[in-house]
């Protein structure tokens, strides 16, 4: 099977194959974008959760990779400041997924099925996700190098069982993992996650353009990280979300036990240290 994920893999790193049409959430009161492909009923729907200091135009690129492959992206661009609220944002992400399901979206082709719904969140915005999984299931779950948050999302991830994508950055000092990247796969439940290590990569490595946090001293995105991530979330979300036939093809994605090229096991558990961050976080 490694030689199949490995081929899907660099398939899915690249743009898939439907136009990608934008819009904005403004139009029902909540600042954010929207991205879909350009018809289908009954599509699935993801909810996407940004960074600190940072919003969903500086992941433009990725957002439509994920609707170029027939999935409709909804992403608020709510709670941007220093001192972010993590359940604010998890409520706004279910905001944005009662937005997709409620309304028709585009010229009225687009539909979106409430059964096939996921969060997703990078950094702080990987913490909203998983706190507004644990408050609202969703058919699948991905936290992409999850940062310290406030309140803390370890009791939230213990409550998710449904499938969970949980990818780390590289920790410090060598280490292939972060130590709350760690500590979250110890409160998923084995049977439904697949947690993997991107060694060498960095947290700011998903992000596309300039950023606020450039300012403070923050690098900026990495080409290689960022198609590596996009192929293993589209493989993951459309495993957990697609029609019998596609979620039989990416099937692997979801598989704990499952080679997936250029990552690595978690090492063992080792107690998570606050993010510099946590202190300016509000509850």
């Amino acid at each position: 099977m490694a030689k199949k994920t490995k081929k899907l893999l660099h398939t899915l790193a690249r743009r898939g194959p439907h136009k990608v049409l934008r819009g904005d959430l403004a139009f029902v009161g909540t600042p954010g974008l929207v991205l879909t492909p350009a018809a289908g009923m009954g599509l699935p729907a993801v909810a996407f959760g940004h960074h600190w200091l940072s919003g969903p135009e500086h992941y433009l690129s990725t957002l439509a990779h994920l609707a170029s492959w027939g999935l409709v992206v909804v992403a608020p661009g709510t709670e941007r400041g220093v001192a972010p609220s993590g359940p604010g944002l998890a409520a706004d992400l279910h905001t944005a997924l009662d937005v997709a399901t409620g309304v028709r979206l585009g010229p009225g082709e687009i539909s979106v099925d409430p059964q096939r719904l996921a969060l997703v969140g990078h950094g702080f915005g990987a913490g909203a996700a998983l706190l507004a999984a644990a408050q609202r299931p969703v058919g699948a779950v991905g936290a992409l190098f999850p940062a310290q948050t406030v309140p803390a999302t370890e009791p939230a991830a213990a409550q998710i069982h449904t499938p969970t994508l949980l990818l780390s950055e590289s920790g410090t000092g060598g280490d292939p993992a972060t130590p709350i990247a760690r500590s979250l796969a110890q409160a998923l439940p084995v049977s439904s996650s697949v947690v993997r290590s991107l060694p060498g990569a960095s947290a700011t490595d998903l992000f596309e353009g300039r950023r606020v946090a450039a300012a403070l001293g923050v690098g900026g995105g990495d080409r290689r990280v960022r198609a590596l991530v996009r192929g293993l979330l589209t493989g993951f979300l459309l495993g957990a979300l697609g029609d019998g036939k596609t979620a039989k093809e990416y099937a692997q994605f979801l598989d704990p036990d499952e080679y997936l090229p250029e990552t690595a096991p978690l090492p063992a558990q080792a107690p998570p240290q606050p993010h510099p961050a946590a202190a300016l976080l509000r509850s």
